[in-house]
């Protein structure tokens, strides 16, 4: 007969055994490595803390997880430095060896992210760089853009300005790719509408020395005037604009980003400003209206374009990961699933093109009380 001990024994034994075999299961089951290579400092530091706030609350809202891993962040400050950029992507790439890239704001970083990316076979997630090549020339199997191709707001906003009657605008930009390739977008679809460019104007990025062109603007007196700034340098061009007493001559007209998470810093200057984007304040959808409230609870502040961009990019990649069983080695799989994905996106449902940029509506917004009011155009 056994005795009581024998029987507690052999149990003890079986429950450790058991531990042992979760233990070596967990040990199977690695956390995804998301690289996040954002700009943390400088003029586009708001952008770039706010991509990355969006990707990481989704994960928050799958309890942690994408496609059922747990997630590991490595993130490099990327300074919106191009030549810093094949550096610091290669720490992530190399030395952390993410699983997936993500970013950036800087269309000239984003390029030479996407060249470390393809060379090493990794995915990376366009987050917000609209820069024409990434989708176009550049395109690759592991690159997908999760938010714009310059030309789609700029081109939209072209024909606007066209439709409204005005003949001559003036344009100023950052003389970097995403600025010069908005300014070909929008001169496109302005002249095809009847328009003129008078002047193209630029200045070196990241130099917020308007006045010289303001002076100049007012002098050639355009019907209007098309712009593309972003970040502290958007919120500083629209409070120059009206203390230079253009605004209520001269209309003012931009891509969305103008205008996205800088309405504070821009005060007075920044009301009744009409732009183009892919995503608007108000919109009439359930997604939209859930992912307003938790980013304001989880953040204690209102999210913009940047983070309902990180936002689906964290989205697209859960999709990819879930359909591969959680596994970032199952990369084919991963890809075919992002490639036929419909996003749910707080902008509106989008698709993928066969170059991985995004199929979306465009919004005409004005600012209102605050926010970017907007309607598809």
């Amino acid at each position: 007969m056994k005795t009581t001990q024998q029987i507690f024994g052999k149990a003890a034994l079986a429950l450790a055994l058991a531990a042992t075999c979760g233990a070596v299961g967990a040990q199977a089951q690695p956390k995804v490595k998301v690289g996040l290579m954002l700009p943390s400092t400088g003029t586009y530091a708001s952008p770039g803390t706010a991509i990355g706030n969006g990707f990481k609350l989704f994960v928050t809202e799958q309890g942690g997880k994408l496609g059922g891993r747990e997630v590991e962040y490595f993130a490099v400050d990327d300074e919106s430095d191009p030549s810093k950029a094949t550096e610091n992507a290669n720490k992530l790439v190399k030395r952390d060896k993410v699983d997936v890239l993500v970013g950036t704001v800087h269309s000239g970083v984003a390029l030479a992210m996407a060249k470390v990316a393809r060379e090493n076979k990794t995915i990376f997630l366009v987050a917000n760089a609209g820069a024409d090549e990434l989708t176009g020339p550049l395109c690759a199997p592991t690159l997908f853009r999760t938010s714009f191709s310059a030309w789609q707001p700029a081109y939209a906003m072209g024909k606007v300005v066209a439709d409204k009657g005005h003949k001559r605008v003036v344009t100023l930009t950052w003389k970097y790719s995403f600025g010069q390739q908005s300014i070909e977008g929008f001169k496109e679809s302005f002249e095809k509408g009847g328009g003129k460019i008078v002047k193209e104007m630029t200045l070196p990025f990241p130099n917020v020395e308007f006045q010289p062109f303001l002076t100049e603007i007012a002098a050639l007196k355009p019907d209007a005037v098309y712009v593309f700034f972003a970040g502290a340098g958007a919120a500083k061009f629209a409070r120059d604009y009206h203390a230079a007493g253009l605004k209520n001559s001269i209309p003012l007209y931009a891509s969305g980003f103008l205008t996205d998470g800088t309405l504070e810093a821009m005060g007075e200057a920044g009301k009744g400003l009409q732009t183009t984007l892919h995503y608007a304040d108000g919109l009439p959808n359930k997604k939209d209206a859930a992912f307003r409230l938790n980013y304001a609870k989880t953040y204690k502040l209102q999210p913009d374009v940047y983070a309902m961009q990180g936002y689906d990019a964290a989205q697209l990649y859960h999709a990819g990961l879930s359909a591969a069983g959680g596994d970032p080695a199952r990369q084919a799989e991963i890809i075919k699933a992002m490639e036929a994905a419909k996003v749910d996106s707080p902008r509106g449902t989008f698709t993928l093109s066969k170059a991985h940029n995004p199929v979306q509506d465009i919004y005409l917004r004005e600012v209102q009380g605050g926010q970017n009011k907007g309607e598809c155009q």
